[in-house]
């Protein structure tokens, strides 16, 4: 994912924690907050009960790839966060794939009856 779509500062996770609405999932934890910016922006984060500082990174770069091919269907102005639980590391990333997307489609930022937003491994 392009660092133009990140959130980045403490700050800005701290914000959207506080304003967001969370949806979860038992692989992950989406929270959603609407933003100012007229992109979306996107933060990834994981907590150290995922394990050693290996499986949070990997988790952080499976994360930020499953959403890599749906940027362009996200509306802009919305900042999302992503938290990673620990079956996570144990799943396939087909998995990973499906529950990033009906999280997204349970907060409303992708349309339900939109399936082929969902692409082919």
């Amino acid at each position: 994912m392009k660092r133009r779509f990140r959130l980045t500062g403490t700050t800005d996770f701290k914000r959207v924690r506080n304003a967001g609405k969370s949806f979860a999932h038992p692989l992950v934890v989406l929270v959603a907050a609407p933003g100012n910016a007229e992109t979306i922006k996107i933060g990834v984060t994981t907590a150290r009960a995922i394990g050693c500082a290996v499986e949070r990174n990997r988790a952080k770069r499976i994360l930020r790839e499953t959403l890599r091919p749906l940027l362009d269907k996200l509306p802009p102005g919305w900042e999302l966060i992503l938290i990673a639980r620990q079956p996570l590391i144990q799943a396939t990333f087909q998995d990973v794939r499906s529950a990033v997307f009906s999280l997204l489609k349970r907060a409303h930022l992708l349309q339900a009856s939109d399936d082929t937003a969902l692409p082919a491994a």
